[in-house]
């Protein structure tokens, strides 16, 4: 049989975690392949780009839609399991599952609309079902970008939670250090990572010689940083006479303390989303799998001969 679609395989990995124990996703995956009984050779087929199986990346897709729903959670790194969420619509649904089938969580329709950019939330179907008639093949590929991006943002994320308090603190400064802080002085960032250092994670030298330094307080929470901690970290940069700080959370921030780092002025919140953006766009914790030139024909070139 030919290699089975992302959708198609959604309810087969639902039921592969039916006993609701944590499984790795590579227990996971062996399970779907007998289920579907591939051959190596199915297993070993390419995508066009000749960097992935599309097996694998049809399992991924999968378990993305999946998590997006929060009918299945990562635990750890590389782990999942059912939820309660995801019993339900085993019984909800009788057949194949398809991702009309989890629009019905609010979740997954505002992780359509990020992968959408500004479309509407009931604007049909997803790209792959997207006749060519409605969008040229620019708007095509700059739709699938997007939504390739909001999928490895919150895959990132996940990964990010799941780092232990003490290396959470070190890949911020790293991030830091990407972005140019410190330039490329080997001592430019440092995680403290230990107790005794007043509400501060991590320095970041804002320039070359370390005449002015970034402070960094790293919270990796699940709920949203209050406006307290905004005031605590404030209290920390003036006990070490710090003139700027930047409050980092896995999380989110709530409105007042938005409000409490604006009006202090010296404090600059990033919250998990843009973490992940952030980490995306300076290559940390991530790799270049394929990049597409998009060519067009040179008219000045013609003009010239």
């Amino acid at each position: 049989m030919a290699v089975p679609d992302y959708q198609t395989l959604m309810r087969p990995l639902l039921e592969a975690l039916q006993d609701g124990q944590v499984q790795t996703m590579q227990a996971v995956t062996a399970k779907l392949v007998a289920h579907f009984q591939l051959t190596q050779r199915e297993l070993e087929e390419l995508l066009p780009s000749g960097r992935q199986t599309t097996f694998a990346n049809r399992v991924g897709w999968a378990k993305t839609y999946l998590s997006k729903a929060q009918v299945v959670q990562t635990v750890g790194r590389g782990n999942v399991q059912i939820t309660a969420r995801g019993r339900e619509l085993l019984e909800r649904v009788s057949g194949r599952i398809i991702q009309n089938d989890l629009k019905v969580y609010p979740e997954f329709q505002a992780f359509k609309v990020a992968g959408r950019g500004k479309q509407d939330t009931q604007a049909g179907p997803s790209l792959s079902a997207v006749e060519p008639i409605d969008v040229s093949p620019e708007e095509q590929l700059d739709q699938l970008y997007t939504e390739l991006s909001a999928a490895l943002a919150d895959e990132l994320l996940s990964q990010v939670r799941a780092l232990t308090p003490q290396q959470f603190e070190i890949l911020v400064v790293q991030l830091l250090v990407a972005m140019g802080y410190g330039g490329s002085v080997r001592d430019a960032g440092q995680a403290l990572g230990r107790s005794g250092d007043n509400g501060i994670d991590g320095v970041v030298k804002q320039d070359p010689l370390g005449l002015d330094k970034v402070y960094i307080q790293a919270k990796q929470w699940a709920s949203n940083v209050g406006s307290q901690e905004v005031r605590n970290f404030s209290g920390s940069l003036t006990y070490h006479k710090a003139s700027k700080g930047v409050l980092i959370t896995t999380a989110g921030f709530s409105p007042s303390a938005n409000d409490t780092a604006r009006q202090i002025g010296n404090i600059i919140l990033i919250d998990g989303e843009t973490l992940a953006e952030l980490m995306i766009q300076y290559g940390v914790g991530v790799i270049t799998r394929t990049t597409y030139q998009i060519k067009k024909v040179d008219s000045d070139f013609f003009e010239g001969i």
